[in-house]
């Protein structure tokens, strides 16, 4: 179940929205299809979780959908979650959801705010609003986690966040906040050419500082800055998780960032976003699992294309497996070695049932699927595998055993509307396991744990030789930052910093990468 917005909670502002009448059907309607237990967990979840974060009628981006039903019925088909968000971090939504009702895209302060920078200066004194431009790149999980990253940035910041949706995201999700709109609207300066940003360019903040265009004590500050917090970025641009240089940046009003990374890790870094974020998240381990689930709301269109896959193939499992698959580099890892590797970790790991010329021990009842494994992979050779494995043999326990994968495009297409949106439907199918098999390294499956949130079984990464053992259970649901700092702004000197606090570690399937651990 969603922390934030449930069915429970819609209920009670759909009352402003559709009238009493409406009201009484939608709850007679619950009344009959849902038990008592969860009309139970629904009251209590309304009751930690604030009856704002409820559905609402808002409008998928980019398109003209005027709902967004997995607000309402995602309920019907997520797990209960047992992580409750801190009422701390409920009230922080709450106001910045008022901050950007009061200050987006075509409001009068936004106005203002355009209206200075095409001015080309920088009071930034004159304005009650500052935002963050978030600009995407790579995949569907690369951006979801920059953009959760950006987004925690800007509640550290009381900034806005706004999105350069290009054509490969229209459509993806719903608008996250309610009465307005994260998208970034065409009247923006540098609106056309934001994508083509990079670190050489002008108002690039890693260029500044290197060139001493700007520095510590400069007053006069343009009226927006570029960062660079791409995997492929420098000493100059790490600076920003420096809390020197986030004292510089709180004058800028525009902060245009790009980032393909989940660099939120390095925010808990930094003494002063420590105890804002101590309150927010007393468990670190949560954080994408709140941020994630309060964000991001399949369109109406993906919503469909999990739904509809859903009830076709998965709805009747006792137990849904979720195996994600991703391989990075062909020649290190040939396809006999990570199907060995896989078929290694499900009897590791006692998944599956074995399979064996015996007869059944016990034969299921009829029509019945005991358990259904999804793979998800950019090739078909592994479903096909695990299909003629147990579509051939009968189980030595008499499970019935069924496989299937939603999609095998080949290889990634980015750039791709359907693609995007494909890739979007079978994160969120294997956030509906059961139980989970990740890949290491894979930013699609991190994005599916954490907003199941559970740890997965990771497949550790295959170097020409199948890994012992094959897979691990993660120690956090935390994605992994793959490219931290290795600075420490005070001593001026390069350092570990994952010895830096206790909630922050190197990564399980990543030596170098750190990510949130929970303490308790």
């Amino acid at each position: 179940m969603n922390g934030f917005s449930g069915n429970c909670l819609g209920l009670r502002r759909r009352r402003n929205g559709f009238g009493m009448k409406t009201t009484f059907s939608i709850v007679g309607a619950c009344l009959i299809v849902f038990s008592v237990v969860v009309i139970f967990i629904c009251q209590d979840t309304a009751l930690d979780s604030i009856a704002r974060f409820a559905a609402t009628s808002s409008s998928a981006t980019g398109s003209e959908e005027e709902t967004c039903l997995s607000r309402n019925q995602s309920i019907l088909y997520r797990k209960f979650s047992p992580h409750k968000p801190s009422s701390y971090l409920i009230a922080k939504l709450q106001s910045y959801e008022e901050l950007h009702k009061r200050c987006g895209p075509h409001t009068n302060s936004y106005k203002r705010s355009i209206k200075q920078m095409k001015s080309g200066q920088n009071d930034h004194n004159s304005t009650d609003c500052k935002y963050v431009v978030w600009v995407g790149l790579a995949g569907v999980g690369n951006r979801m986690l920059s953009i959760t990253s950006a987004f925690l940035y800007a509640l550290l910041t009381n900034r806005v966040l706004l999105i350069n949706q290009e054509h490969d995201m229209v459509g993806l999700f719903c608008e996250p906040f309610p009465n307005t709109s994260w998208i970034l609207p065409e009247d923006i300066p540098f609106r056309n050419e934001v994508r083509r940003f990079k670190q050489k360019y002008g108002h690039s903040y890693g260029k500044m500082l290197k060139s001493n265009t700007i520095n510590y004590s400069t007053e006069l500050l343009p009226p927006y800055i570029y960062l660079h917090l791409s995997n492929d970025y420098d000493h100059h641009d790490k600076l920003f998780f420096c809390d020197q240089d986030q004292a510089l940046l709180s004058k800028v009003p525009w902060l245009i960032m790009k980032s393909n990374v989940y660099f939120l890790p390095s925010l808990f870094l930094m003494s002063s976003f420590e105890q804002e974020l101590n309150k927010l998240f007393p468990d670190k381990e949560t954080v994408f699992h709140h941020l994630g689930r309060y964000l991001f709301h399949p369109s109406d269109r993906v919503w469909g294309l999990i739904t509809k896959y859903y009830q076709d193939y998965l709805a009747k499992a006792e137990m849904r497996i979720g195996i994600q698959i991703r391989i990075f580099h062909a020649k290190t890892s040939p396809f006999g070695s990570v199907m060995d590797q896989i078929l290694a970790c499900i009897k590791k790991e006692n998944l599956l049932p074995e399979v064996g010329t015996e007869k059944s021990i016990a034969s299921p009842s009829k029509n019945q699927t005991r358990k259904v494994v999804m793979v998800t992979s950019l090739f078909r050779g592994y479903f096909d595998k695990l299909k003629k494995m147990y579509g051939e043999q009968p189980t030595k326990t008499g499970e019935v055993v069924a496989v299937y994968q939603p999609s095998y495009v080949g290889r990634q297409r980015s750039y791709w509307n359907s693609h995007n949106m494909q890739a979007w439907a079978e994160i969120y199918l294997l956030s509906l396991s059961d139980e989970l098999v990740t890949s290491a390294w894979s930013t699609f499956g991190y994005v599916a744990q954490g907003l199941r949130g559970m740890r997965p079984l990771i497949l550790y990464k295959i170097d020409r030789t199948i890994p012992d053992p094959p897979c691990g259970r993660g120690v956090s649901m935390e994605p992994c930052y793959h490219a931290p700092p290795i600075f420490d702004c005070k001593a001026k000197t390069t350092v570990d910093t994952a010895t830096f606090v206790p909630h922050v570690k190197h990564c399980e399937d990543i030596r170098w990468g750190i990510k949130l651990f929970s303490t308790s």
